[in-house]
């Protein structure tokens, strides 16, 4: 029976019947109606009196996280900084290398006096403010290098560059703290900034170039601080500012040289890589990104673009009057100058108008002649183009009165007014010779399609046929259809071909030798590019018309014009700037540093610009370890490795990466430039590669320990100090012996001249 058995289970109580078993015990305890979590207690700590909650933790501003031990280490560096800089910087008390220019340009906005120069104008007004602070008065002209200063400032013109160079120490330490390098390399990089031979003389000069490096590393830091704020919270009020800020200093390194425009380069790379990232988050909205966009389109173009042309508004303001840059300049621009402003000039050209001609082409230079004939070909008068005002400028329309036909005669017979097709003579004013072409080789383009021109006759004399010209004309003024049939000055442009020969007259920019003052080449041209072969009259006179007649004058360009011009002439003449230096050298010399500069020489002392060798080479060597680094990780990723799946490598692959574009952009450009180049053009890449450089220090030495580490920054810092210190006479101008100097030449290309140096130091 008991196989057979089974207990039954009691049966259920009623659905609404109270339980007689005791209650099941809870799974939590009951929390007790004084007590409240963790959480809650810290809250009501942290409230103030009022019960306020507390407020979030703040982010370093920036993602710089210093402390205060770092701040006292950085203000020690900077008083280093300052000593290397400052030292002896009265010395010498003469003009060095392109002081000649720079230091002249100061003077030039002193006295308003207008100039032209290849670069923008931020640096030269900073120099020019230091200049006035200094109570320069603009007189003393730096002519040549060695020249001794007298009644000058040029100390506290010099001690601008020099500040700029120490503010880049800081910068620099910032800068890597900012990318998420450790102290140790931020200390590194700073030092290598100080002790770096190149940017140390290059700094205690009027220059230019250490506005620029500054500017590009302010530009690089305050990027850097706007992207770890973009990474942390988009659209604060601290947000806009580092791009504001990134923005204004774009628009400054621009505004000192247009190497600047590499480094927008590089800030523009790295922003359409910020957008793309963005545009493929999900996260983020179409109209989030329309507004990432919009910011950086507004704070990256817009506002670098209005700072720029701010500068040259200034430059405008300050240069009012006539200078030795008027002629490369338009007539219009030139007219805006003052002692260039020009009369109105009758409307109606006749023959028997003595006029001005001037080239439209060539920074438009007046037909101009003077007693003086060519040494070679017919030895006739010559003729020229002259960029200056001056009465050697004045020619009289004549009739041609071809044979049979009868005398014209213009001082008492009605006007004969220009028109297209119509033969003229052109009489100079003053030596009454008769612009003249002949089958006669011109003295400098001596080739079979150009014939010479020059001044022939005598007065009374009638001439011959090769004096005549025929007008034809090119386009007019649409506005006024009449310029378009027949002559008005300022807006008929023509050409004038010879009758007898088809050539037409010609000019370009060559210049003619010594004898004929260095002035442009004027020829009758056969196969006339058009461009070189237009014309126009300026100013034009006739006895006959009345003082009522119809006058004109050159409208006055607005500071669009006169910006956008500007902007073309200093890209015209620095891309002419294409003769050889003594010291000029080529991209491929820098990085490995093969040559320097010749800065000063006089008293048996040199001041030659070379660059920390150790620090060079160092650099160069961390741009080719990254290149190769780069390109093994490339590799290993497409043999299914997954390095890049090690956020330690994406960090320093980011920072390096970023750190070798910006070294790129600014030194692989200058291969495709046929200008005249020199080292001082290698130095904001160089910045970037000491960047680079020291981005790889801290990747390297992650894993070791903080002693370590500092031992090892330690050693590169005394060997940078030792090549400082072992060409520093180079750098300062001081005193140093032949052999020192014999056995300081480690590459045959480095030139300095140590046969100018004492063989005693005792003997200085």
């Amino acid at each position: 029976m008991s196989g057979n058995f089974r207990s039954r289970r009691p049966a259920s109580p009623p659905l609404t019947a109270p339980s007689s078993q005791p209650a099941s015990t809870p799974r939590f305890p009951p929390k007790h109606e004084d007590l409240s979590d963790a959480d809650e207690r810290v809250t009501q700590a942290r409230r103030d009196p009022r019960g306020h909650a507390p407020p979030r933790k703040q982010q370093p501003i920036g993602g710089l996280k210093l402390t205060g031990g770092e701040f006292k280490v950085l203000i020690v560096i900077c008083l280093v900084a300052s000593a290397v800089r400052l030292y002896k910087l009265s010395k010498p008390n003469s003009v060095v290398f392109d002081e000649v220019h720079f230091g002249k340009f100061a003077g030039k906005y002193l006295k308003t006096q207008y100039f032209l120069d290849v670069h923008p104008p931020l640096a030269k007004l900073l120099i020019t403010l230091a200049a006035l602070i200094g109570r320069f008065d603009g007189d003393f002209d730096f002519k040549e290098i060695g020249k001794l200063y007298e009644n000058t400032p040029y100390v506290m013109m010099r001690a601008l560059p020099a500040i700029m160079g120490v503010a880049l120490v800081p910068i620099t330490y910032l800068t890597l703290r900012a990318l998420d390098c450790r102290a140790t390399t931020a200390v590194l990089g700073s030092l290598f900034i100080t002790f770096e031979n190149g940017l140390i003389t290059q700094s205690r000069h009027i220059l230019l170039d250490s506005p620029l490096i500054f500017f590009t590393g302010l530009t690089t830091f305050l990027w850097v601080g706007f992207t770890n704020e973009d990474k942390q919270k988009p659209f604060t009020e601290s947000w806009w500012l580092w791009l504001t800020l990134t923005g204004l200093s774009l628009g400054a390194v621009v505004s000192c040289k247009w190497v600047g425009l590499f480094t927008i380069a590089t800030i523009g790379l790295s922003t359409i890589r910020q957008l793309w990232i963005y545009l493929g988050d999900l996260k983020v909205d179409a109209r989030t990104w329309t507004k990432h966009f919009l910011a950086r389109a507004l704070c990256l173009i817009v506002v670098p673009i209005l700072f720029y042309m701010s500068m040259f508004e200034l430059h405008f303001l300050i240069l009012q009057n006539s200078g030795d840059g008027d002629g490369f300049m338009s007539a219009a621009f030139q007219h805006t100058l003052g002692g260039r402003g020009m009369a109105d000039t009758y409307t109606d050209v006749a023959l028997g108008s003595t006029i001005t001609l001037r080239h439209l082409n060539t920074q438009g230079g007046y037909l101009h002649s003077h007693v003086h004939n060519y040494p070679t070909g017919s030895h006739q008068q010559q003729i020229t183009l002259y960029p200056h005002r001056d009465q050697n400028n004045d020619w009289q329309i004549l009739p041609t009165n071809p044979s049979g036909s009868e005398e014209y005669d213009w001082e008492h017979e009605p006007l004969k007014y220009i028109a297209n097709g119509m033969e003229i003579r052109l009489e100079h004013v003053s030596t009454k010779k008769r612009l003249h072409s002949h089958d006669v080789r011109p003295p400098v383009s001596d080739v079979d399609f150009q014939n010479e021109v020059s001044g022939y006759g005598f007065e009374g004399f009638a001439g011959d046929a090769n004096d005549f010209w025929v007008v034809e004309i090119e386009y007019g003024d649409k506005k006024h259809k009449e310029s378009t049939t027949r002559v008005e000055p300022l807006r008929t442009v023509f050409r004038l071909r010879h009758k007898l020969s088809g050539c037409y007259l010609f000019s370009h920019k060559v210049k003619l030798p010594e004898w004929a003052y260095e002035q442009q080449e004027v020829t009758c041209n056969k196969n006339a590019v058009k461009p070189n072969s237009l014309w126009f009259i300026e100013t034009n006179w006739h006895p006959n018309l009345p003082e009522n007649a119809p006058k004109l004058n050159y409208k006055n360009p607005g500071f669009l014009k006169k910006f956008f011009e500007l902007n073309q002439v200093m890209w015209t003449t620095n891309a002419g700037l294409t003769d050889r230096h003594t010291f000029d050298s080529r991209p491929e010399a820098w990085p490995t540093l093969r040559r320097g500069i010749n800065f000063w020489m006089k008293d048996h002392r040199q001041i030659y610009l070379l660059g920390n060798a150790s620090i060079w080479l160092a650099s160069t060597l961390a741009v080719v370890a990254y290149f190769a680094v780069r390109a093994l990780l490339i590799l290993r990723e497409k043999r299914g490795f997954k390095d890049f799946n090690n956020t330690m490598v994406v960090k320093y692959d980011q920072m390096c990466g970023f750190l070798f574009i910006g070294w790129a952009l600014h030194y692989l450009p200058f291969f495709l430039m046929p200008r005249q180049l020199f080292l001082h053009h290698y130095f904001p890449a160089l910045y970037f590669a000491i960047l680079l450089l020291c981005s790889i220090f801290d990747a390297a030495t992650s894993t070791l320990r903080p002693r370590t580490r500092l031992q090892i920054a330690a050693v590169l810092i005394i060997i940078a100090l030792w090549n400082y210190v072992h060409f520093s006479p180079l750098a300062y101008g001081t005193p140093w012996t032949k052999s020192k100097c014999e056995k300081a030449r480690w590459i045959k290309t480095w030139d300095f001249s140590c046969n100018e140096f004492f063989n005693d130091v005792s003997s200085f």
